[in-house]
């Protein structure tokens, strides 16, 4: 079963629930206030891998293809 995570907006919290798939968007009661004014979030992970990267692992991206600099935002000097 999925875990899932809600947010109540009475008392705003974030919270988590395993429920079947058919069920992920319907009303959860929030187990901190036991409000039903609950909606599903977005939940964002992160990964890890033992490998290391290096030069010739890593994807070698055109220079021209954009998106990673943001227009010289991030400081890089492009």
């Amino acid at each position: 079963m999925p875990l899932y995570e809600y947010y109540c907006a009475e008392c705003r919290t974030k919270f988590d629930a395993l429920r079947p798939m058919d069920k992920a968007d319907t009303a959860i009661q929030c187990k901190h206030c036991e409000s039903m004014r609950t909606s599903r979030v977005l939940s964002l992970f992160a990964t890890h891998t033992k490998a290391e990267v290096n030069s010739s692992s890593a994807p070698n991206f055109p220079a021209r293809m954009g998106g990673g600099c943001c227009g010289g935002h991030c400081g890089c000097g492009h």
